[in-house]
């Protein structure tokens, strides 16, 4: 009899449930049709059988409810009509899709009906989908109970479409999130409390990661390879390989084509020359998902990833997170609301720093605005969307980059009001994501890392009056006309390339061509080091005064111009001077070691691609049941050696040995974190992982 009461409690719970779950949103979306119908002139109700309180009444509850059942019916597929349009393009039709919507509804009413201007209807309907979205949520998390039993409901619902058994695994799977750009020192800054201004004790700008630092996990920075960026990092950490990625962006002579790593077809590039060198698919490629990354580390479930993104058709599977997201309306309305206040945020926040005459500071007008609300509200929620659903289908691996930070650090600097706005905003959504992983269908751990970090600095061309690629040519022998080299940046490393020198331009045919242009770059002010390849002495490091340093030998290494760049500075740069695309002439900006600043060569006033400051300083956040990333003592250097220990840990939850510290697989990592035998291929403990070639990979993909 007690099962028997117990069952009928629990059937009446889900009955009131789903009664509430239906009556309370449709009440919401009735009354604000009746406010909205009183208060906007171009918006009227039109009662049948009269004009009193109850035909209103009835008019507005069946312009709801025809609203609701036209949403529920015909929003996915136009939704899923408009998918190869540009996400931002689809962000913005968010709004006119939903007031045609409201439109139709209005005229279908079985009761009555209504008529409103187009741009009226657009307003309507997202205060009513709004009101909606926000009763329904009322009802689903009003006690802890209810909010349990909806997700269970989802995650048993994912599961059985992925054929698992109900119940709980015992297996933990893994979340990677990647705070991109968030460096080492401005994390423990946000995770310390703050003094306000009359002397109160303010809470940490991250207060969920602060509590994790200080009780369930543990916080480390590791030093990233010459080229500090998202493209060389996370190719390195997702792929196990970033040799021959010197820059975010480099000239590859044989092709005449400039790479880019955050281009489609340069990171679907970059991707398949990685997998070709390490013949393995990646640290995803076990049932793993990756969002809103530039690679797709070898998982089947991809989510605005770059490196897929220029496939088109029904096979595209990067813009599958839109979709999904956009698909409910109260998830488009809300962010098309958020999108249009963080336009309107980052428009007076430029205002501001015009006004208080902020230095450095740069021209944030134009398409910006818009750019960074798409970045840091519509991209971040899509990406978190597809991580929840991730975690309530007990994924085993996921892998996910929050990008917000590092678009506006780049224009705002580090450290500042419009920083800290996002560093709170991500700070919530790993808090959201934790608490869905209470929900799943077995225990997650949530590592939190990032792939760099940023420098602050007034940019090279508003300091010394000219930019790198104007210095280039002021220094130049009179090149015959198309001869001229190709000069790009990437942050504060610049590369300078000569098209028509075949392979790399040796130091002797630079000086003999054009015998001030190496003087010039390495005795400027704003330049902290160049470096060149001589073909008698192998890689040799310019500074001022005439310093050199010679990398094979050390000569030079006394007086070298790489003293006070950090103890790895000289193996970064020995390990780039040997790719195979490393330009003719790389070039770092000057650092200051008393102000951390450095130059970059693009307009950017936080910014990261070489050596000097933060840049070079991202962190990594781990729960403590995972094994320390190194022994205690050593340092974590270079992407790859961060991949070995994802991927280390990753082999502990499929409840493989615990490894020791310091190695992988039975492999010993030294502290700068490299194999010893450095001859053979630094690719560990593929067996818990399918390893496919490039040509399956890619009918997969």
């Amino acid at each position: 009899m007690g099962q028997l009461r117990s069952a009928v409690r629990r059937a009446g719970r889900t009955v009131r449930e789903r009664w509430l779950g239906a009556v309370l949103p449709w009440t919401a979306s009735t009354l604000t049709l009746l406010l909205l119908a009183g208060l906007l002139p171009d918006f009227r109700l039109r009662p049948a059988g009269g004009d009193g309180a109850a035909p209103l009444l009835l008019a507005a509850a069946a312009g709801a409810g025809a609203f609701s059942l036209l949403t529920a019916v015909v929003w996915p597929l136009l939704v899923r009509a408009f998918l190869l349009v540009p996400a931002c393009v689809l962000g913005l039709l968010v709004f006119f899709l939903n007031g045609s919507l409201l439109l139709a509804a209005l005229a279908l009413a079985p009761v009555g009906g209504g008529t409103a201007e187009p741009e009226t209807a657009v307003v309507v309907a997202a205060a009513v989908s709004a009101a909606s979205s926000a009763a329904g949520a009322f009802v689903a998390v009003r006690d802890d109970g209810a909010y349990h039993r909806r997700l269970a409901r989802l995650a048993d619902r994912k599961r059985r479409r992925r054929g698992q058994a109900a119940g709980r695994q015992s297996t933990p799977g893994t979340v990677f999130l990647q705070l991109d750009g968030v460096g080492h020192a401005v994390l423990c800054d946000a995770l310390r409390e703050r003094t306000g201004a009359r002397g109160r004790r303010r809470p940490p700008l991250m207060p969920t990661v602060a509590a994790w630092a200080a009780g369930s996990h543990r916080l480390t920075a590791w030093r990233t390879d010459w080229s500090s960026q998202t493209g060389a990092s996370q190719l390195g950490i997702l792929h196990g390989s970033n040799e021959d990625v010197p820059a975010f962006r480099w000239y590859e002579k044989e092709t005449g084509e400039v790479m880019v790593c955050n281009r489609p077809a340069g990171a679907a590039e970059l991707q398949r020359r990685a997998a070709a060198r390490t013949g393995d698919a990646g640290l995803l490629a076990a049932d793993g998902a990756s969002r809103g990354n530039l690679f797709t580390g070898g998982a089947d479930q991809l989510a605005l990833v770059l490196s897929v993104a220029a496939r088109r058709g029904r096979h595209n599977r990067s813009r599958s997170g839109y979709f999904a997201y956009f698909s409910d309306p109260a998830n488009a309305t809300r962010t098309a609301v958020s999108y249009g206040a963080e336009v309107v945020r980052e428009i007076g926040q430029s205002v501001r720093a015009r006004i208080r005459q902020e230095s450095p500071r740069l021209g944030r007008g134009g398409a910006y605005p818009f750019i960074r609300a798409f970045v840091t509200v519509v991209e971040r929620d899509v990406v978190v969307a597809a991580v929840l659903g991730d975690i309530l289908s007990g994924r085993t691996c996921v892998y996910a980059d929050l990008v917000g930070y590092d678009e506006v650090a780049h224009h705002s600097g580090p450290r500042g009001r419009d920083t800290h706005q996002v560093l709170r905003g991500l700070d919530r959504a790993v808090a959201l994501i934790a608490r869905v992983t209470e929900h799943a269908p077995r225990p997650y751990r949530i590592v939190l890392l990032s792939d760099h970090g940023q420098s602050p600095g007034e940019t090279f061309a508003a300091r010394y009056g000219l930019a790198l690629d104007e210095l280039v040519r002021t220094a130049l022998t009179g090149p015959a006309r198309g001869a001229e080299p190709v000069v790009l940046a990437s942050g504060n490393l610049g590369l300078v390339s000569f098209p028509r020198v075949p392979g790399r331009a040796s130091r002797e045919r630079i000086d003999r061509d054009h015998p001030h242009l190496l003087r010039t770059l390495a005795d400027h002010p704003g330049v902290g080091f160049v470096l060149v390849r001589s073909a008698e002495r192998g890689p040799v490091v310019l500074g001022s005064g005439g310093r050199e340093h010679y990398l094979d030998t050390g000569e030079g290494a006394e007086h070298s111009p790489l003293r006070g760049l950090g103890p790895g500075a000289v193996a970064a740069v020995r390990r780039t001077a040997g790719f195979p695309h490393a330009a003719d002439v790389m070039v770092n900006s000057a650092y200051d070691p008393v102000t951390g600043e450095v130059h970059a060569f693009e307009e950017q006033i936080g910014s990261h691609g070489g050596l000097g400051g933060e840049q070079s300083r991202p962190f990594l956040l781990w729960p403590t049941e995972l094994s320390a990333p190194v022994e205690e003592g050593g340092e974590l250097v270079g992407a790859e050696a961060v991949h070995r220990v994802l991927r280390r840990w990753l082999c502990e939850a499929r409840g493989r040995p615990q490894i020791p510290a310091g190695t992988v697989a039975g492999e010993r990592i030294p502290h700068e974190g490299v194999p010893v035998d450095e001859s053979r291929p630094a690719a560990p403990a593929a067996a818990p992982f399918a390893v496919e070639s490039p040509a399956v990979r890619d009918k997969k993909l």
